[in-house]
């Protein structure tokens, strides 16, 4: 499982032209889910997001979490995240999950963090999804569970 974490001002994601998701001050993260992922690997995951202190303190020192501050998450599906791009110019995407696992294990991750972020927003899984952000910072985590 990977997540990619961009600590951001505010962020919104649309399908179609209308707006799934929006937050303010918080974290964008980008979820990518492998085939070997389980509900442990989710739960030591949102653990370890929710934990990282990198929002800035009264000294100006990265040492709050989202939960310190009151920050917002959106939270986006993104297979990508598993391109092996190490033979030719097309990414393979055999390391990712297929749909039907990635789908719970994505709505898993949603519920896990409602338990304890107020705010939780989502984009739509496997819809073509437009994302903007303003990035604060910026401030780019790569967290992989492989790794934790």
């Amino acid at each position: 499982m990977k997540f990619l974490i961009q600590r951001v001002n505010k962020a919104s994601v649309s399908v179609d032209g209308k707006i799934t998701g929006s937050i303010k001050k918080g974290f964008l993260v980008l979820i990518g889910i492998g085939k070997e992922d389980t509900n442990d690997d989710a739960d030591r995951m949102v653990r370890k997001m929710i934990g990282l202190r990198i929002f800035a303190d009264e000294n100006g020192k990265t040492n709050l979490s989202i939960k310190d501050i009151g920050g917002e998450l959106l939270l986006v599906s993104q297979f990508t995240l598993y391109a092996d791009c190490r033979k030719g110019n097309r990414p393979s995407f055999v390391k990712a999950a297929g749909p039907d696992i990635a789908e719970k294990l994505y709505q898993y991750i949603i519920e896990k963090c409602k338990e304890e972020i107020t705010v939780v927003e989502k984009g739509i899984f496997g819809a073509d999804m437009s994302v903007v952000l303003e990035n604060d910072g910026p401030f780019t985590v790569m967290l992989d569970s492989g790794e934790l």
